[in-house]
Parts: C-alpha cells; sequence; structure tokens
C-alpha cells in the first residue's frame, strides 16, 4: 500500500491508537521535526545522554528546510537526519501540502516511528495527518497557551503588557496550537524586556520542561484519551 493511499483516503486506514509504553530496553521510538536551529532539540538529546536510561529514542530527525543547523546538530548526535521541503514543481497550495505529508509520512514508517516531538517546527499539521497520529504528537509553545498563539508569542506578549509568559507542552490536534495543555512553565515579564530577552528567559523553562514532559509520555505517565489528557 502507498503513502498516497494512506494519506488521500483511498484505503481505510487509522492507526492503532494506543501507545505502548517505552522502556530503557525497547525504548519508544521517536521522531523530532524542526524547522530551525534545534536548541530545544539539542536539551533533549543531551538531557537523554544525562541519564542512565531512558523510555525514549530519537530515531530521526526531520526538517522542512534544507540546510539548516538543527540537521547539523543531530549529525553530531549521530541520529539520523532528512530535509523533507516542500515540493517545489506542484503549483496548487493544496496539493503541494498533502504531498509534502506524504513524504514526510514515508520517512516515519520507513524508521518505525511511534510518537512525533514537535521542536520548532513552524508547519501546521494538516487535519489528515493528526488524525493519524492523535495523542502521539507533541509540541511545545512559547506562551502560556491559549493567550498568544502562532509564530510571534513572544512580540504578543510585550506588546500587551502582560507581566508574565512562559511556555506549554501540548498534544496536537488540526488548529493552531489548540491542543489539550500537558503542563506550563512561566516566567516574569520586566518592563525593560527585549523580544531578545524574553525569548531566552523562555528558552530556559523549555529546555526544562519540554525533556521532563517527554520522558512522562514515554514512560506512559500522561496520555491523551476521548480529547483529555490522563496523568498516572
Amino acid at each position: 500500500m502507498s503513502i498516497r493511499e494512506y494519506t488521500q483516503g483511498l484505503t481505510p486506514y487509522r492507526m492503532d491508537m494506543t501507545l505502548r509504553i517505552g522502556t530503557p530496553t525497547n525504548p519508544l521510538r521517536l521522531a523530532v521535526m524542526i524547522s530551525g536551529g534545534g536548541s530545544g532539540m539539542k536539551a533533549l538529546f543531551e538531557h537523554v545522554e544525562n541519564q542512565d536510561k531512558s523510555c525514549h529514542s530519537t530515531v530521526i530527525v526531520l526538517s522542512d528546510r534544507l540546510g539548516i543547523q538543527g540537521l547539523s546538530i543531530a549529525s553530531s548526535f549521530r541520529i539520523l537526519s532528512a530535509a523533507v521541503p516542500l515540493p517545489k514543481d506542484i503549483i496548487d497550495s493544496n496539493s503541494r501540502r498533502i504531498q509534502h505529508e506524504e513524504l514526510v509520512e514515508s520517512k516515519l514508517i520507513e524508521n518505525d516511528v511511534e510518537a512525533i516531538i514537535l521542536s520548532g517546527y513552524m508547519r501546521i499539521l494538516t487535519p489528515n495527518f493528526v488524525s493519524r497520529w492523535e495523542g502521539k504528537i507533541l509540541n511545545i509553545h512559547p506562551s502560556l497557551l491559549p493567550k498568544f498563539p502562532g509564530a510571534h508569542a513572544h512580540q504578543e506578549v510585550l506588546s500587551s503588557g502582560e507581566t508574565k509568559s512562559g511556555c506549554t507542552v501540548h498534544f496536537v490536534d488540526s488548529g493552531m496550537d489548540t491542543g489539550a495543555i500537558i503542563e506550563q512553565s512561566e516566567v516574569p515579564v520586566f518592563p525593560d524586556d527585549t523580544l531578545e530577552t524574553l525569548q531566552e528567559r523562555v528558552k530556559i523553562e523549555e529546555h526544562k520542561l519540554y525533556p521532563r514532559i517527554i520522558d512522562d509520555f514515554s514512560e506512559g505517565k500522561v496520555r491523551l484519551i476521548d480529547g483529555k489528557i490522563i496523568r498516572k
């Protein structure tokens, strides 16, 4: 069966929505998807290296952009990586988006990926893609959702006059940063903050929170069931 049949629904298909619990001897197989420098991904890899044992393993890093620093970081950790840019030969934007996700899906299937970690991935996934990975895609967003979704969270926080910001780890749904919230971490916003200073303060918290939640997720301590967060 081809990836096109999966994606376009020519054959009835839905992933098994159960997700096994990873163990140190049989870790959960993760794909990390990035669009940029990969600092959060690097923090995750360092976190794993500093553990005696881990219940998850990143088997592939995928980027939607060529030549980004994050791909080099993955290589430095001896993790398979690949750039999967949007096809240039398809004019229609919806068709191009579908074709791109077909290519991504093929990489996930080839590497027996069980769950997806978005780490600075700047594309919104289609409902069709998300439905096949429901409860198996995590993201971290640099604001206290539901406030300030989207790509310009830090600037919007500063413009709003908020006195606190932070980061949010959530399951991914078909909306823009609208999935069920797992956990948040707060930071203060100071009157003299710039985009850079706020971003750096939030990033420090991101690099602590996300690896911990990924650990819990891989160990079966947090799941999405019927749209609700279940913790064990």
